[in-house]
């Protein structure tokens, strides 16, 4: 089988790379400016502008398409337009499979991003290639980096009853990996982490493994999007779960430096 990889440079791609790698698939991977590699076959292409997307699909299975732009204000211009380029690239090429990686609550929580991979999920379904879509929980990183950024001026700042999910992003990759050779679901699959915590559980436990003394500074987020962060909606009861905790990627980020 060979795959075409979109996003292959971002953190998920690094591990859907390296998995695929191990499981003896062929690969071809895209970026927007030249790259070398000696286990990947590198090529140049833009979701933005369509550029490159035929040349990166032809003679390829299947799409594993990882890649997005959060921020920057391209969004719409590679979540939407981009998916539907690729889309009607991979269709003309006779590709008979694409996953597609979304996030759990692009359907409930209303965050503009969140609108647009849901956007394109719909695309997805419309467009001429059999599809699969893997929604995923927030990777422990995100949790770890918006905890940081939070504490800068002092305390821990955040809703204490948001609920979070963390699954690790290697979990994540073979869970794609087993998606691409199960072949096209036709519907959205939902993956998340093993447990739920709450907001200030997991800052507990992040002060503890960083040996910090921060306090938590409650602040409730308002309106729809606070009261859907309370009641889950960043979160799925979908079987099978991950198995790598929120303590062990602390265990495994901090282990005993006590970093503050």
């Amino acid at each position: 089988m060979r795959v075409l990889v979109t996003g292959a440079s971002g953190h998920l791609g690094r591990a859907v790379l390296a998995r695929l790698h191990s499981d003896g698939v062929t690969v071809r991977a895209t970026s927007r400016r030249a790259q070398t590699g000696t286990e990947v076959e590198w090529v140049v292409a833009d979701l933005a502008t369509g550029d490159g997307l035929d040349e990166a699909v032809s003679g390829t299975d299947a799409v594993l398409h990882l890649a997005s732009a959060p921020r920057g204000g391209k969004t719409h211009q590679v979540d939407v337009l981009g998916t539907r380029r690729l889309l009607l690239a991979a269709g003309a090429a006779g590709v008979g499979h694409l996953v597609y990686i979304s996030i759990v609550g692009v359907d409930r929580v209303p965050i503009p991003y969140y609108r647009h991979k849901l956007a394109a999920e719909q695309v997805i379904a419309a467009g001429p290639v059999p599809w699969s879509v893997l929604r995923a929980t927030q990777f422990p990183q995100f949790l770890d980096d918006l905890l940081t950024s939070s504490a800068r001026l002092g305390p821990v700042i955040g809703d204490r009853a948001v609920l979070a999910q963390p699954v690790d992003p290697g979990e994540v990759a073979a869970r794609l990996a087993a998606r691409l050779v199960a072949g096209p679901l036709g519907c959205i699959e939902e993956y998340g982490g093993p447990q739920v915590l709450r907001f200030d559980e997991a800052v507990r436990a992040w002060r503890q493994a960083r040996g910090s003394r921060r306090p938590l500074l409650p602040v409730r987020v308002p309106g729809r999007l606070g009261r859907e962060l309370r009641a889950g909606g960043l979160t799925t009861e979908a079987l099978p779960r991950g198995v790598r905790t929120w303590a062990d990627h602390l265990a495994d980020t901090y282990g005993g430096t006590g970093r503050r």
